[in-house]
């Protein structure tokens, strides 16, 4: 890769390395120049830039970035779509990162271009929280450097990076008694528990409360196993001190085995792991009764996870586990919180489809109910959506409601999460869809991308594309599809403009909005003309229809 400062009439087709935002330009960093680029910046009497141009043995920063994080991702990892070289891994569901540590740190020394950053192994994860980030640190990396860091990713033919889903346990908790022990101390620690299992999709199926004897809680034992609980738990009255103690008798009196007793994690150290016909045993320690994140919870999280919690697992525990020493562990962000002071969190991103309006340039038939490649264009829209990384879709109907709204639910499953709300003043213009599509969205959104129902050829993957570039922390709020510099449709808001758009007025939609925060505004390149291609007359949709045959 070539970089430094670029004569203007050589700069075509090369990177620009530094934004540049003056006499009337306003070009971001990372943009490949056009020729009507360099024109513009001719016009403004700028003779140099300074660039980066790809050779023919480098790979884009976007393509690298996602051809490592594709083979790095296992199970439960959604990846997001490339941008500025970077690809984040999202957890799909609750449960734990499983990391491969030894291959991560092979696939960072491989070259200072490519890099991967994660949790920590084994750390808790929330549906949608990022486990991983790829960034490429220039705007291309080596062929070579990519082509061996995809062969770190395979080499153990086991993913580098995945999430261990969390599975429902029914456990069944036994609490021995010696004189003395209050009852409210035992349902205290039966709230505790609850709320633990409940964190991890489990549930407490029975209590026993028994004497501080190996018989009784053999006897116990038996009876959870018979209500058909998975999980077993006992809280001693007394804390276990040895191998011999009275709860590892009582285990083994009821037909189980001891595995492994203490732990290197403080709190937590006195932890005892058992079987009783295959199913896991523990034998709790003092601080399980308490609310606070210790080595029960580890081992917990693993069970919930169906990840090994042998002795082998337990031993290296100890590296991360002086637990007493955290003041506090994160906890994911509240959904109605706008700071970002938790995990971070792949966007809630919803996509309003605008289908209310007349086609009064189509000279009387709804243009959206007209084919094109053997779907209504309002179907081309709507599928896209859902295809795409959107949380929700939210179809805005107006004009000819029933017939829109059929067509639609014709083509779509019909458990699909497509939301159909109406504006009764479509006859307005395009401002009241958008009005009525913003009204009708949760708190839980994040941003929202307006796509107009008549641009069959935006696909999911421009929208993802412009999910991805969303990053309000790093001033992305307004994110706008450009083709050659030339601004399109359909674009990504920010929760903060809703109020904004929730009063706008007439056919313009809320393209002001762009210009008045114009610091906020992302441009994102796209290739083809698909962000700049509607269909507004019968003659477009002619032109159209044969492109897409040609």
């Amino acid at each position: 890769m070539r970089f430094g400062e670029t004569p203007i009439d050589e700069a075509a087709g090369a990177i620009l390395a530094h934004s540049r935002r003056a006499d009337g330009v306003n070009f971001s960093k990372g943009r490949i120049l056009s020729d009507e680029d360099i024109a513009r910046l001719k016009q403004a009497g700028v003779s140099t830039v300074v660039a980066a141009r790809l050779g023919s043995d480098d790979v884009h920063e976007d393509e690298a970035a996602a051809t490592v994080a594709k083979a790095l991702a296992g199970e439960g990892i959604d990846v997001t779509a490339p941008f500025t070289g970077r690809c984040n891994h999202f957890a799909r569901e609750a449960g734990l990162a499983v990391l491969d540590q030894e291959r991560i740190d092979a696939l960072n020394e491989l070259d200072e271009s490519v890099t991967v950053a994660t949790l920590p192994p084994f750390a808790r994860v929330e549906p949608r929280q990022m486990v991983a980030t790829v960034k490429i640190i220039p705007y291309g990396a080596p062929k070579a450097a990519v082509a061996r860091a995809v062969d770190v990713a395979k080499a153990a033919n086991r993913p580098m990076i995945s999430v261990a889903p969390f599975h429902a346990m029914r456990a069944g908790l036994v609490q021995t008694k010696l004189p003395g022990t209050r009852d409210k101390v035992l349902d205290k620690a039966v709230g505790t528990t609850t709320k633990r299992l409940t964190s991890l999709g489990s549930t407490l199926n029975g209590e026993r409360r028994v004497a501080h004897d190996a018989k009784a809680i053999a006897g116990a034992l038996a009876e959870l196993k018979a209500e058909g609980c998975d999980l077993f738990l006992i809280a001693g009255a007394s804390a276990i001190v040895d191998r011999n103690d009275v709860v590892p008798a009582g285990i083994e009196a009821a037909g189980g085995n001891v595995i492994h007793f203490g732990m290197p994690v403080d709190p937590g150290n006195l932890l005892l792991t058992a079987e009783l016909d295959g199913k896991p045993v523990l034998g709790l320690p003092g601080c399980a009764k308490s609310p606070k994140y210790n080595g029960f919870d580890m081992v917990l999280e693993r069970l919930a996870a169906r990840l090994p919690v042998g002795r082998a697992e337990i031993v290296r525990m100890g590296s991360g586990g002086l637990l007493a020493e955290i003041p506090s562990r994160p906890q994911p962000r509240d959904e109605t919180d706008s700071e970002d002071t938790g995990p971070q969190q792949a966007p809630r991103v919803a996509v309003l489809v605008l289908a209310a309006g007349r086609s009064t340039r189509m000279g009387g038939p709804n243009k959206l109910l007209a084919e094109a490649e053997g779907a209504p264009l309002v179907v081309h829209a709507v599928k896209a959506a859902l295809a795409s990384q959107a949380v929700e879709v939210v179809v805005v109907l107006g004009h000819m409601a029933d017939d829109v709204r059929a067509a639609v639910e014709r083509a779509v499953q019909p458990r699909s999460r497509v939301r159909f709300v109406t504006n009764p003043d479509f006859a307005q213009g395009l401002s009241t869809s958008v009005r009525t599509g913003i009204g009708a969205l949760p708190t839980t959104v994040d941003a929202a991308v307006v796509q107009l129902g008549d641009m069959p050829g935006v696909g999911a993957p421009l929208l993802n594309r412009l999910i991805a570039a969303f990053s309000p922390v790093e001033g992305r709020a307004i994110c706008v599809p450009t083709v050659g510099g030339k601004r399109g449709n359909p674009v990504l808001w920010a929760r903060r403009f809703f109020p904004e758009m929730a009063k706008l007025s007439g056919d313009s939609g809320a393209k002001h909005l762009i210009g008045e925060h114009a610091d906020l505004v992302c441009e994102v390149e796209m290739t083809g003309e698909a962000a700049i291609t509607d269909i507004d007359t019968p003659e477009a949709l002619a032109a159209w229809r044969a492109r897409s045959t040609a």
